[in-house]
């Protein structure tokens, strides 16, 4: 029975670190349904980008009152992970704050971690505000109503109350020091929880030790639950983020590549010695398709990307075919990536990782050719972006399968692709009267 808990919690470790493995399994399974795509340029110039807007945070504090407040909750989680590495070997060995001969090194640690802890309580305050009270226009848009409104909310909860049950536990074992109580040896500094222990000094010692192990238990429980909700969140960016950034565009915002097929065939079409009748080679490769109509027809960065996506509504704040009033929304551009993504995922699992056409795909049946056509290909979404997502990517192959595969253009565009080809200009006039408005002008 005295290895009892040590077992729980084992197992409860185990369990947990299951679960996210098998979670991550399947978000690399899922992300690799898209094509390869080229990443082993400019090294140098990706990893600076990492450390600047993943590490350094540098687009989140462009507005201040948001990025501060991210930049406390951000800074919280990677310190505090450090009470976590102690609570995860106390919880194996049966031992108590294990880092506590480290002396004055160890109470600046757990200060440090409590008025962090106060911090984000702070932050995840005023975030719910923002969410809820003052209303903003971003988190209100038709992408966001139902789980995603309800997803925003619940991490905040989720955070306020594992910093809640931090500085209970820290209260509840400041009284058991002072009580010197038997395995309570004194140790840390608890610049924040002492003032709440103050409640409970009226408790007898073994309602302490009651109230502070229910708290520690709760607390690395909920970590770990948290862990593992992560993928069916929003938050899942906290993992994401920095491989994310990493392999973010490098090229100019204003350059589209192009596309091999043509490429070739306008080779074809200049080279004097093809024979342009020529049949295709026996081991020739089938013709490529042109676009993306499905998220299997997409790159692995752009699949990144749509799970990297934080929901927070920047891209769709700035877009200038969301503020007059288009459909367009980039934010719903990536959840829309990654819905579809997830059914596939789901059809999958159910077919034992064989996709079977269910009928559907991102074209259509979730963005549709009126978001499309209102984008603006300004930039401005990528631009705004905070971790590095490029929505107009995706827009911009799912437009190239409705021209080149179907034909789907807008007549105003498809007047303009005939002008250039008949009249090498978009105006209907050929060459000859091209200057004829310049005549009658004298």
């Amino acid at each position: 029975m005295q290895y009892l808990p040590n077992i729980i919690f084992l197992l409860a470790l185990l369990a947990g670190i299951g679960f996210f493995a098998r979670n991550i399994n399947k978000l690399r399974r899922n992300i690799n349904l898209g094509r390869p795509a080229d990443l082993v340029h400019a090294p140098a110039q990706r990893l600076q980008n990492m450390l600047k807007i993943a590490f350094g945070q540098s687009k989140m504090v462009i507005r201040p009152v948001a990025g501060l407040m991210h930049l406390i909750v951000y800074i919280g989680f990677i310190i505090i992970n450090i009470e976590v590495l102690e609570i995860i070997i106390d919880g194996l060995f049966g031992t108590h704050r294990i880092f506590a001969p480290l002396g004055a090194v160890y109470d600046v640690l757990i200060a440090s971690f409590e008025i962090l802890a106060l911090l984000v309580i702070v932050a995840v305050v005023v975030f719910w505000l923002r969410r809820n009270v003052a209303k903003l226009s971003r988190f209100k848009k038709r992408e966001m109503q139902g789980w995603p409104s309800k997803d925003g909310n619940l991490i905040l909860y989720i955070e306020f109350v594992l910093m809640v049950l931090f500085l209970t536990m820290n209260a509840a074992d400041l009284q058991l020091q002072q009580m010197g109580a038997d395995h309570y040896t004194q140790a840390g500094s608890f610049p924040v929880s002492q003032y709440l222990g103050e409640l409970m000094s009226g408790l007898s010692e073994s309602s302490l030790i009651l109230l502070e192990r229910t708290a520690w238990w709760l607390h690395i429980l909920g970590i770990l639950a948290f862990l593992n909700y992560l993928y069916y969140s929003k938050h899942l960016h906290i993992l994401l983020a920095f491989p994310n950034t990493y392999y973010g565009r490098v090229t100019p915002q204003g350059k589209f590549p192009n596309l091999d097929a043509v490429t070739k065939e306008v080779k074809l079409m200049m080279d004097p010695s093809a024979d342009p009748f020529a049949a295709p080679a026996e081991d020739a490769e089938p013709p490529a398709k042109f676009g993306a109509s499905d998220v299997m027809d997409l790159n692995r960065v752009q699949l990144l990307n749509a799970y990297t996506c934080t929901e927070c509504g920047r891209c769709t704040d700035e877009c200038p075919a969301n503020q007059t009033g288009k459909k367009l929304s980039p934010r719903k551009i990536m959840m829309d990536t990654r819905d579809r993504m997830e059914e596939v995922g789901k059809i999958l699992d159910v077919n034992k990782g064989k996709f079977v056409d269910d009928g559907k795909q991102l074209l259509n049946d979730y963005i549709t050719a009126e978001e499309l056509w209102a984008c603006t290909s300004c930039n401005a979404c990528v631009q705004a972006c905070p971790v590095s997502i490029d929505p107009l990517s995706i827009i911009m192959d799912l437009r190239q399968y409705l021209v080149m595969e179907k034909s789907a253009a807008p007549s105003e565009l498809n007047n303009m692709m005939g002008n250039i080809e008949n009249n090498g200009a978009p105006w209907p006039f050929n060459q000859m009267d091209r200057l004829n408005w310049a005549k009658e002008s004298k």
